[in-house]
Order: C-alpha cells, then sequence, then structure tokens
C-alpha cells in the first residue's frame, strides 16, 4: 500500500487548505482511513476519520472547521480544512486502517499557519 499526501502548505489564519491522499496498491480496508497530525513536541493525534461504512468523526478541536471526504472512484482521500488557526500547524499524514489499527501511512504533509 501507498499513500501520499499533498496539499499542505502555507496560509494565514481564517484561511483554507485541502489535502488530499492518494491511495494505491492492495488497499483492501475493513476500518477505513484516517488523518492525523504531529506538531513539534506532540504526539501524533487523530483528527478526523471515516470508516468503510462511511461513519465519519472529528477531534473536538477541529469539529466545525475541518470536513473529511473521500472518492471511491479515484482512491483519493481529502480534509477540507477552513477557518485554520496557528495551532493546527503541524505535519498532516493520512493512514489506513486495517484489522482494527491504522497500519499504512503516508509520508506527510506539512501545513503551517501563521498569525
Amino acid at each position: 500500500v501507498q499513500l501520499m499526501e499533498s496539499g499542505g502548505g502555507s496560509v494565514q489564519a481564517g484561511g483554507s487548505l485541502k489535502l488530499s491522499c492518494a491511495a494505491s496498491g492492495y488497499i483492501f480496508s475493513n476500518c477505513g482511513m484516517g488523518w492525523f497530525r504531529q506538531a513539534p513536541g506532540r504526539e501524533r493525534e487523530l483528527v478526523s476519520s471515516i470508516s468503510t461504512y462511511g461513519t465519519i468523526s472529528y477531534a473536538y478541536s477541529v469539529k466545525g472547521r475541518f470536513t473529511i471526504s473521500r472518492d471511491n472512484a479515484k482512491n483519493t482521500l481529502y480534509l477540507q480544512m477552513n477557518n485554520l488557526k496557528t495551532e493546527d500547524t503541524a505535519v498532516y499524514y493520512c493512514a489506513l486502517c486495517r484489522a482494527g489499527s491504522y497500519q499504512d501511512w503516508g509520508q506527510g504533509t506539512q501545513v503551517t499557519v501563521a498569525s
């Protein structure tokens, strides 16, 4: 499985970015995909996830600002991020969930939000 994120960059607070994660290879998943992020000095945290059945969840800190979606025909996962805050600055990773855990990871894309 290969996961390739794109769409990161630098924006001003209040701005928007849309991340994409293109998946290739044997991407069968029985528990969906997710977006994680890791800021310097902090642990990696789950930002949002979407199950195989379409069940969506968000971290409290991004609820109402971020939207996860997927295009199954393109094997692509998205994360629309609006009203970005400086505390959203992090490396964002997409991950594939199999057998109950996230086992496959992309290389990450940097998101920097300036005040």
